[in-house]
């Protein structure tokens, strides 16, 4: 099984903090598209080119493969001014 965590805006438009689901053997691209069938918000709050992904507080592309028990992590890109 893995946490998955939310942060920020998809937090806001999904409206939870964290779930567990297994995304054993999964590619983050394929856990995206998952989550994104939960419907209108999910799919908005996850869409590929505007979400970043940590992997046990890693940043990982989206072809990285989740093993059981790692902490995936979803949040927007981060702009400084």
């Amino acid at each position: 099984m893995n946490k998955i965590i939310f942060f920020a805006q998809i937090r806001e438009l999904i409206g939870i903090e964290s779930m567990i689901l297994d995304a054993d053997q999964l590619s983050v691209h394929c856990l995206i598209e998952k989550l994104s069938q939960k419907g209108d918000k999910w799919s908005l709050a996850l869409k590929e080119n505007t979400v970043l992904c940590a992997v046990n507080q890693t940043l990982v592309d989206i072809e990285y493969i989740i093993q059981s028990g790692d902490e995936i992590a979803f949040f927007p890109p981060v702009t400084g001014g």
